[in-house]
């Protein structure tokens, strides 16, 4: 197998970093209170809470849902990979839409599973009827990766009419959307994931979690590493979590600058999906974009090139601070 590749990662800060969709604002301050009270006392010498007590209840007040019906993880990846593990034999299959996220293939592989994709309509929706309803687990990113798009609730309800296996519906970039899912996380087969990272600013921390039925969460714990999330950790994204208003404020932010990435991609001839993510997919029919992606990174801006067969390739450009995206657009205007 290839294995995923993650993005650039450069070691030194003289890139503008485009490519990773993190947030381009400090954590809430909230977060450093809470690690360094971490570092204080028996913290780091004693074993983290293996279930993450505080943090689930904490998510529950939040969101409304039982705090046992939560599973928390080492990032939504972390969460991901403890679905497949409990879902998905040597000899199952899982099903995913494409373009979108190309971890889920990696995770099927690793798994010895089958692994099968269902393309998006041209308007970026569910096909139905739904081609592969006998799947061990079906996973569909919501907003997707890479196109920023979502799917509407009425299409998950027509879907789950049609699946006889559990729907995990990925809620990575779900805050920067219009809708969730999270009321379909009540029915039995369905599980909705969530990370910290992007709305958050915590994507160095690493921290993600799940949201089920209790029954099926229970399952699931049984398969995660035991202390699959540390002491700060656990205290960074319960601190996080609490400070709404802080998260609220950098959305608005993050929104507004969207906004202007993708009118002044318009205005360029980039043809520009709809996002609901804190970043953007755009596309130049006439031109490629793999010689713009190089060309930006020779200029030391960094964005995801992305080559998707049958499809086509494009620029997944996460939205950064209004002066990132000033600099990014001046450079483009060059270029096409």
């Amino acid at each position: 197998m290839a294995g995923y590749i993650p993005g650039e990662q450069p070691r030194d800060g003289t890139y503008i970093k485009l490519n990773t969709n993190e947030n381009p604002y400090p954590p809430s301050p909230r977060v450093f209170e809470a690690i360094r009270a971490a570092l204080t006392g028996n913290h780091l010498r004693k074993y983290p809470d293996p279930l993450g007590t505080a943090f689930r209840e904490t998510a529950g007040k939040i969101l409304g849902v039982n705090p046992e019906a939560i599973l928390i993880g080492n990032g939504s990846d972390d969460v991901l990979t403890i679905v497949t593990r409990s879902f998905v034999s040597d000899s199952g299959v899982i099903v995913s839409l494409t373009p979108s996220y190309l971890l889920y293939r990696t995770l099927a592989e690793i798994q010895g599973a089958g692994f099968k994709e269902v393309p998006f309509t041209e308007n970026w929706e569910l096909p139905a009827p739904w081609p592969l309803s006998k799947a061990s687990l079906t996973f569909v990113s919501n907003p997707n990766s890479p196109s920023g798009t979502t799917a509407a609730i009425s299409e998950f309800r027509g879907l789950l009419e049609e699946l006889s296996g559990p729907l995990v519906i990925d809620e990575a970039y779900v805050d920067f959307a219009d809708q969730s899912a999270l009321p379909l996380a009540q029915c039995p087969n369905v599980i909705v994931t969530r990370s910290l990272s992007k709305s958050y600013s915590l994507a160095g921390i690493r921290f993600g979690f799940a949201v089920a039925d209790p029954p099926l969460i229970r399952e699931m714990v049984k398969v995660k590493d035991s202390y699959n999330c540390d002491v700060l950790s656990l205290a960074a994204a319960t601190a996080a979590l609490e400070d709404q208003e802080y998260m609220k404020t950098n959305r608005s932010r993050i929104l507004a600058t969207r906004t202007v990435l993708e009118r002044s991609l318009v205005n360029l001839g980039f043809a520009v999906a709809p996002s609901q993510a804190n970043f953007v997919w755009c596309r130049r029919h006439k031109q490629p974009a793999k010689p713009l992606y190089e060309e930006l990174k020779r200029r030391m801006i960094l964005v995801r090139y992305m080559n998707y067969p049958g499809y086509g390739d494009g620029l997944r450009i996460t939205v950064g601070t209004d002066a990132e995206i000033a600099r990014l657009i001046e450079e483009l205007k060059q270029l096409v």
